[in-house]
C-alpha cells in the first residue's frame, strides 16, 4: 500500500504522535526490507509495554504500510479515541462473540483488501518473569491459515524500560533516553499447513511456529538467549493455585504448632 493511500485520520494520528516519539527517544529499526510492498499481510508482536502500540506503529508507518489493530469494540465508542480507531480502520474485536472465525472475519476482509493486520498473539502483556514472550493464542493462526497471507514476525524492546508491564505507578521513566528497538524478520514458513483442517492440534503447532520466530528475533534485539521453552500463563497460576491449596492444607492439619514450623 503506497504512502498516498495512508489517509487523513491516519496521518493526523502520526501528526500527533510522532513528534514527542521522536524527541523522547531513540530508535534502533531494523528489519523493514521485510515488510511487504503489496499486498496484505499480518505482522505478529509480542507486547511487554502499554506504549510499545506507539514504538511499533512508529516503526510500521514510516515502512509506508500501516498496520490495523485488533482492539477492544469499547475503544470504539464515541469521542476523539473512538474517531481516530474508526477514521484510522482499526478492527474492533467483540469479547463475547464465541465464534473465532467471526470474531476474525473484519481481520480477513482487511488482508484480501491488501492491508496489513497486526496481531498480539499473546493477547495481552507478557507475564513471562524475564519478559520474554508468552505461549500464544491462536486468533493470528487461524487467520493466516484462511488467507495464506505472509506473517512477519516482529520483536520489539525498549517501551519496556520507559514504562515497565504492571508496575505499581504507570509512570513514564524517560530519563536517561531510551532506546525503542523494533526489528522484523522473514515471513514464517507455515505452507506445510495449507489446505490441513484447523484442528486445535494444527492452531497450536502454527502458533507455537509464530511465536517461536517472533522469539527468536527478539533473542537477536536482546543480545541474549530466550528460554527453551515459552512461558505459560495458564500452567503457572495452576502450578501457584496448587502451591496454595498444599499450604492451606499444611496449616489445618491437626497438631501443627508454631515450635513444629520453627524447626
Amino acid at each position: 500500500m503506497s504512502r498516498h493511500r495512508i489517509g487523513f485520520w491516519y496521518r493526523l494520528a502520526a501528526v500527533i504522535a510522532k513528534p514527542p516519539l521522536v524527541v523522547l527517544f531513540k530508535r534502533d529499526w531494523q528489519g523493514m526490507e521485510h515488510i511487504p510492498a503489496e499486498g496484505g499481510f499480518i505482522t505478529a508482536v509480542n507486547h511487554n509495554s502499554y506504549l510499545d502500540p506507539l514504538s511499533y506503529a512508529h516503526y510500521q508507518y514510516n515502512s509506508g504500510r500501516v498496520p490495523r489493530f485488533l482492539a477492544k469494540s469499547g475503544l470504539f465508542k464515541g469521542g476523539f479515541v473512538g474517531a481516530i480507531m474508526r477514521g484510522t480502520g482499526q478492527i474492533p474485536v467483540y469479547r463475547e462473540s464465541t465464534d473465532a472465525a467471526t470474531a476474525f472475519r473484519a481481520a480477513v476482509d482487511a488482508i484480501n483488501r491488501g492491508e496489513c493486520v497486526a496481531f498480539y498473539p499473546e493477547g495481552t502483556l507478557t507475564r513471562d518473569p524475564d519478559m520474554w514472550p508468552m505461549q500464544g493464542k491462536t486468533g493470528a493462526a487461524r487467520v493466516a491459515l484462511l488467507t495464506k497471507a505472509p506473517v512477519i514476525p516482529v520483536a520489539q524492546w525498549g517501551a519496556n524500560e520507559a514504562m515497565p508491564p504492571y508496575a505499581k505507578e504507570k509512570k513514564l521513566r524517560l530519563f536517561p533516553r531510551k532506546t525503542l528497538r523494533v526489528k522484523a524478520g522473514p515471513p514464517v514458513d507455515l505452507a506445510e499447513f495449507y489446505g490441513q483442517e484447523p484442528t486445535a492440534e494444527v492452531l497450536r503447532a502454527v502458533t507455537d511456529r509464530i511465536m517461536a520466530s517472533v522469539t527468536a528475533i527478539l533473542a537477536e534485539v536482546r543480545d541474549e538467549p530466550a528460554p527453551a521453552e515459552p512461558y505459560d500463563h495458564r500452567k503457572a497460576r495452576a502450578e501457584q493455585r496448587r502451591k496454595n491449596q498444599q499450604m492451606r492444607r499444611r496449616d489445618k492439619t491437626p497438631g501443627a504448632t508454631q515450635e513444629d514450623e520453627g524447626k
